[in-house]
């Protein structure tokens, strides 16, 4: 059963990336929402993985101390 989910998981994260490349050469109006979608959620992941690393979020300090 994890299997099939993590292929759906990869399978949504190529068509993501399929659709970003494509919406800069200029896609149609419905892959460019779909890049955009991407993007934004990819942008969310980065946040919440930065948040969670150093355990202090964005309250300040050096994470290399």
């Amino acid at each position: 059963m994890a299997l099939i989910i993590l292929s759906g998981v990869l399978v949504l994260a190529v068509g993501g990336c399929v659709c970003v490349v494509w919406a800069a050469r200029g896609g149609p109006r419905w892959v460019r929402g779909v890049a955009t979608a991407t993007l934004a959620a990819g942008e969310l992941v980065r946040r919440s993985g930065r948040t969670n690393r150093n355990g202090a979020g964005d309250r300040g300090g050096d994470s290399d101390a």
